[in-house]
């Protein structure tokens, strides 16, 4: 039983329809104007020509079978879940294939497909599998898979449209487009009114829709909210979830999927109502969102995997193809999109994507121009940030990642001062991302799994301190969510880069502070990373600091020997009970080594403490009865108990394994004598050789002018 509507909607409802939008069909990627311009791009530039050959084919196979469109039940992964994908992207590309080719029987099976669902919507409960009836879509388990289902679907009337009876065209629209949107703004209102990226995808479905149907309501509802007063909606999303700079809270792989309905009802709103001034909003905010998002990335392509996040997500996602080509298209026409563009070998079939073909074909490409750089987070760009750190060329990269964000809502993970690693096109210290395998049914039915929480998002699943074998904050959301590090100092020259943060929030009375550096000395062909990682407190605690690596363990300054028999979990919550203990060791000295194997480089990692530590070796995958975890091994510096703590680590890019002609040059460090002069609240002092020569390193937390000092003796 629907609500009656207030008369606040109905005199809305009533000066709504005095409105009218210019009812060109196609206006949306494709636009009615640019249609011959494309089918001859489509035949000049071989990008788009292949583009177009490759959607085209996937829209010959679409019409070789019947079409299909099955009761929902099953969840992600399932039979229907599938049938109902495959449906949505023909809807799109037989949509394109038609303006394209002018072969109206592309546009036939459009309507055959829409006529079909438009047969059956209104029958449809809430979904079967659907976790929550709040959450629960019609078509999917989720609403969310039906805002995207219906963001394609829209897009592909839109490109046939002209084509279709007015009496066809009045059947799509009242039995399955306007349900559609009843249901996702009144059934669905608390999503679509969610700043999150659920309520992004409900947003632009809504407001693409109502552009397309010419239904004013539905426009200004999604973009101010369906109050109208601005405090939800398309711009308060843009406020609130981005940073000035162009970050987006909840991490660069949930900044990936959000960017493709922001991208898309833009474009609509700039093609529809280009008085809206969209693409200069907030100081071109889309454009840096996209370029955040390719910084976001390293040079293997692949999304910095923090917070939830499927580790193999690259930019030649399609959300970044969307990304890309409009950015050049629309935004900002930077040569170096255009390298990511002939990286991700396809452009969008459409005005965009022409533009980008062309470009790429006259030879105006350029490298992307990666940069280190601290990208602020909040949407006042005031609750801390991402910084990067990179050094060498596209093909031969360093770059240090230093999370110190805010939370970033339900997906966020409890990693503080987090530090990831990459070198040689690879994780050196990686990050786990999420426990999930998206869409596989048999496992878990693609959704997060358990072990997303008791292990993913803990503290000690990252390369950050735990203290007393408790995660930030206890893994508490609401506990986490009001509070962020703060940045001490960031700058960059060609041989000294640095990034400080501190948190005083993560655990009751422990303030923690890291400062991580990319340092070139002439002594070496690749930067040091030097990392310094200071607790203070007044009661006394366990600290650990994980090492999370890939490769393989060649060397280490100690004896050990791995526990074969009666292995056993290192604790039993916060992510300790996932963790197998291989073995352990208390250091006679107060520093030691550990070399690792990875890609035919050597990395070894020196580290020293004020007192000597004691090094854990483990591997995850202990009290997984699913076999849900994927194996990771790491090294754990860990103090028993001290108030205040200093773990100081230098890790030093060496050598190479040829395994063809078995070759081995520079197995051994060239660091050496690494000590801990001094620590406290005001100073860290190290000293360090490298190749006979002596280096001293100084951080003083509360200079500006000269945080780090540096000094070859």
């Amino acid at each position: 039983m629907r609500k009656p509507k207030s008369l606040f909607f109905f005199i809305f409802s009533l000066l709504c329809s005095i409105s009218v939008y210019g009812q060109n069909h196609p206006n949306l990627l494709l636009s009615k104007s640019q249609i011959n311009a494309v089918r001859s791009g489509c035949e000049l530039y071989p990008l788009l020509k292949k583009s177009y050959q490759k959607l085209k084919n996937d829209a010959d196979a679409a019409l070789s079978i019947p079409i299909n469109v099955p009761i929902p039940k099953d969840g992600g992964g399932g039979f229907t879940h599938e049938q109902h994908k495959k449906n949505y992207t023909n809807i799109l590309n037989c949509g394109i294939a038609y303006q394209i080719s002018g072969d109206k029987k592309y546009a036939d099976y459009v309507k055959s497909m829409l006529l079909n669902y438009a047969s059956q919507y209104q029958a449809w409960p809430i979904h079967p599998k659907s976790k929550d009836k709040a959450d629960g879509g019609r078509i999917f388990w989720q609403s969310l898979n039906d805002f995207v289902w219906q963001i394609y679907a829209i897009q592909g009337y839109d490109l046939v449209y002209e084509t279709l009876s007015k009496e066809d065209q009045s059947t799509i629209e009242n039995k399955l487009f306007i349900p559609i949107l009843q249901f996702f703004t009144e059934d669905r209102k608390a999503i679509f009114d969610q700043i999150h990226n659920h309520g992004t995808w409900n947003l632009a479905a809504v407001g693409i829709t109502g552009y397309v149907l010419n239904q004013p309501k539905y426009v200004e509802m999604a973009i101010k909210g369906s109050n109208l007063d601005g405090k939800t909606g398309y711009l308060a999303q843009m406020d609130e979830l981005f940073s000035p700079d162009g970050y987006y809270m909840e991490g660069p792989y949930y900044q990936r999927y959000a960017l493709l309905p922001f991208i898309l009802f833009a474009k609509a709103i700039n093609n529809y109502q280009p008085e809206r001034n969209i693409y200069n909003y907030r100081n071109q905010l889309l454009s840096k969102a996209i370029q955040a998002s390719l910084q976001s990335t390293y040079t293997n392509k692949v999304f910095f995997p923090i917070n939830d996040a499927i580790k193999d997500k690259n930019y030649e996602s399609a959300e970044l193809i969307y990304g890309v080509d409009l950015a050049y298209a629309d935004l900002k026409p930077e040569a170096d999109l255009l390298d990511i563009a002939s990286q991700q070998n396809k452009v969008i079939v459409s005005d965009a994507g022409l533009k980008v073909a062309k470009a790429i074909s006259e030879g105006k490409t350029e490298p992307f121009k990666y940069t280190s750089q601290w990208l602020r987070d909040g949407g006042k760009g005031d609750e801390g940030g991402l910084g990067i750190l990179r050094h060498g060329p596209n093909t031969d990269q360093q770059c240090l990642v230093f999370k110190a964000t805010s939370q970033g809502m339900g997906h966020g993970h409890f990693d503080r001062l987090n530090m990831l690693f990459y070198d040689h096109n690879g994780e050196i210290f990686s990050d786990y991302g999420s426990a999930r395998f998206l869409n596989i049914d048999t496992k878990g039915g693609g959704k997060y799994l358990p072990e997303n929480d008791t292990w993913a998002k803990q503290t000690v699943a990252h390369n950050t301190l735990v203290v007393d074998q408790t995660s930030n904050f206890n893994a508490k959301l609401n506990l986490a969510q009001g509070t962020h590090p703060d940045l001490l100092y960031f700058n960059v020259d060609a041989n000294l880069q640095i990034i400080s943060a501190k948190e005083e929030n993560a655990y009751p009375g422990v303030k923690l502070i890291r400062t991580s550096a990319l340092v070139k000395v002439e002594e070496s062909p690749k930067p040091l990373l030097i990392d310094v990682f200071h607790a203070q407190s007044e009661s006394t605690h366990q600290y650990d600091l994980p090492f999370w690596y890939q490769g393989q363990l060649v060397n280490t300054s100690f004896k050990f020997s791995a526990n074969t028999n009666n292995l056993q979990a290192l604790g039993d919550k916060s992510g300790y009970q996932h963790l197998w203990l291989n073995a352990i060791n208390q250091l006679d000295e107060n520093g030691g080594l550990v070399t690792v194997l990875n890609n035919n480089r050597f990395y070894t990692t020196h580290f020293v403490s004020e007192n000597s530590l004691v090094i854990k070796q483990v591997t995850l995958g202990a009290n997984d009865p699913n076999q849900n975890l994927v194996v990771n091994k790491a090294f754990i510096l860990s103090q028993p108990a001290a108030k205040n703590q200093t773990f100081v680590s230098i890790t030093e890019t060496h050598g190479n394994v040829d395994s063809i002609n078995e070759l081995v040059a520079a197995s051994n460090s060239n660091v050496q004598n690494l000590k801990l002069i001094s620590s406290n609240p005001d100073k860290v002092t190290i000293a360090f050789e490298l190749n006979g020569k002596k280096y001293q390193y100084e951080i003083s937390y509360q200079s500006k002018k000269e945080f780090i000092k540096l000094t070859k003796q």
